[in-house]
C-alpha cells in the first residue's frame, strides 16, 4: 500500500507551533481551575460503552466511536465528552471524597461524526467540574472560573448566552410525551408556525429570547403564576455575579448541546472566534445504588481558540552556534530563553527557525 500520509476524514495533525501552544493553553486555564481548588485528573481514552452511556442522568453519551474489546468481548466506546467519565470518576472512585469535589481536566475526545458548522471529529476539551452542589453558589463559582481562566489565556470578547433546558418540561407538565418532545424541537427551531399549530400560549417563548435584561422582562411577564420565579431570580444572580466581564444574552428553550444539563445552561464565545468556545451548566450524576448526585461544570474547546490565533505565544527559539560551550546554553535556559544547538558547523539559524542568536555581547535579535 502506498503510504500518502492522509488521515481520516475529521482528524487532523496539530504542527508547531499550534501544538505548542495547545499545551500552553490549557496550562493556564487548568492553572487558574487549581488555583480555585479545582484538581487535575486524567482518564482513559476508551472504556465500557455501557458505563459511558449511563453515568449522567437523562442525556447517555450520544456520537460515541464504539467497537467490541477483543480482550473482555464487551463493547468499548472512545469517549466524545469528557463529562460523563468525571461524573463515573467522582461517583466510584472517589465516592469517600466530601462533597462537594472540584475536579479539572484536559484532553482529547473523538466523535462518530463530523456537523456541516464543525467537520471535526477529534478535537480537545478541558473543563471543571463541581459534583455534590447545583446551587446559586456553586453556578457562579464555575461560571467565574470560566471567564477567569479564558482572561489568563489571552480569551477577549467573551460572551454568555444562558439557557433553561427544563424550562418547557417545567410549564408544559399537562402535554403528553410525544406532544411535548414535539413542542421542545419546534421551540429549539424557533419555528413559530409549528408551536403555534401545537398552542399559540407558548409563542412568547420563541420572543423571550436576546439580550440578558430585555429577555429576563419578557420571560418573568410571561411567568404569570410564577411557576419559574425562583429559577428565574437564580438566573439573575448568577448574571450579575458576571456582568462586566461579558456580554449577556439569554435564549430560554435552547436545548441543541443540553441534552443533560438540568435547570441551567450556559454557551461561551468570543470575539473572532467562529461558533462556541465553550459548554457548561448544571446536571445530574447517577450512582450504581441509584441515587443521584447534583453536578455543575463546564467544557471549553481548545480547536476553535487555537484556529482564531488567541492564546498563542510569540515564537522565541536562540540559536547557538556550533561549539557553544553546553553551560552556557544551560545558562541561557535558567533565565527562560528556548536554546536551539547547532550539532554541525553548517548549521544557521534560518534553518533551525530561531528569531534570535546568540554571540559575543548575547543574543540578539535576527
Amino acid at each position: 500500500m502506498r503510504m500518502t500520509g492522509l488521515l481520516p476524514e475529521g482528524f487532523h495533525d496539530r504542527l508547531p507551533p499550534a501544538a505548542d501552544a495547545a499545551t500552553g493553553l490549557e496550562a493556564r486555564v487548568l492553572g487558574v481551575a487549581r488555583l480555585y481548588g479545582y484538581e487535575q485528573v486524567d482518564p482513559p481514552l476508551v472504556e465500557f460503552a455501557d458505563e459511558l452511556a449511563s453515568r449522567l442522568k437523562a442525556g447517555g453519551v450520544r456520537d460515541a466511536v464504539r467497537f467490541v474489546d477483543p480482550v473482555s468481548q464487551r463493547t468499548l466506546a472512545i469517549r466524545p465528552d469528557l463529562t460523563a467519565q468525571i461524573g463515573r470518576i467522582a461517583a466510584t472512585r472517589m465516592g469517600h471524597h466530601p462533597r462537594p469535589v472540584r475536579l479539572s481536566y484536559a484532553g482529547a475526545v473523538v466523535k462518530l461524526s463530523a456537523s456541516e458548522l464543525n467537520p471535526q471529529r477529534a478535537m480537545r476539551q478541558m473543563g471543571c467540574e463541581l459534583i455534590g452542589l447545583d446551587t446559586v453558589a456553586a453556578a457562579i463559582e464555575v461560571v467565574r472560573v470560566a471567564i477567569e481562566a479564558l482572561q489568563a489565556a489571552g480569551v477577549s470578547g467573551i460572551a454568555l448566552d444562558f439557557t433553561l433546558p427544563d424550562l418547557v418540561d417545567t410549564l408544559a407538565r399537562e402535554l403528553d410525551p410525544p406532544t411535548l418532545n414535539t413542542l421542545r424541537d419546534r421551540l429549539d427551531a424557533k419555528d413559530a408556525g409549528g408551536v403555534a399549530a401545537i398552542d399559540a400560549r407558548w409563542l412568547p417563548l420563541i420572543e423571550a429570547a436576546g439580550p440578558f435584561d430585555a429577555a429576563m422582562a419578557r420571560l418573568r411577564a410571561i411567568d404569570a403564576g410564577n411557576a419559574l420565579a425562583s429559577r428565574l431570580d437564580a438566573l439573575a444572580q448568577i448574571a450579575a455575579s458576571v456582568n462586566g466581564q461579558a456580554a449577556l444574552t439569554l435564549d430560554p428553550t435552547e436545548r441543541h448541546g443540553f441534552e443533560y444539563q438540568s435547570w441551567l445552561g450556559f454557551s461561551i464565545f468570543a470575539r473572532g472566534v467562529r461558533g462556541e468556545i465553550g459548554r457548561g451548566g448544571t446536571y445530574t450524576i447517577l450512582h450504581g445504588d441509584g441515587h443521584e448526585e447534583p453536578a455543575v461544570g463546564f467544557s471549553l474547546f481548545t480547536d476553535p481558540i487555537l484556529d482564531a490565533g488567541l492564546s498563542v505565544d510569540e515564537r522565541r527559539r536562540l540559536f547557538l552556534p556550533f561549539g557553544t560551550p553546553a553551560i552556557e546554553g544551560t545558562r541561557l535556559r535558567a533565565q527562560g530563553w528556548v536554546t536551539v544547538a547547532a550539532l554541525e558547523a553548517g548549521d544557521t539559524p534560518e534553518a533551525q527557525l530561531c528569531t534570535h542568536v546568540l554571540g559575543d555581547g548575547g543574543p540578539r535579535t535576527l
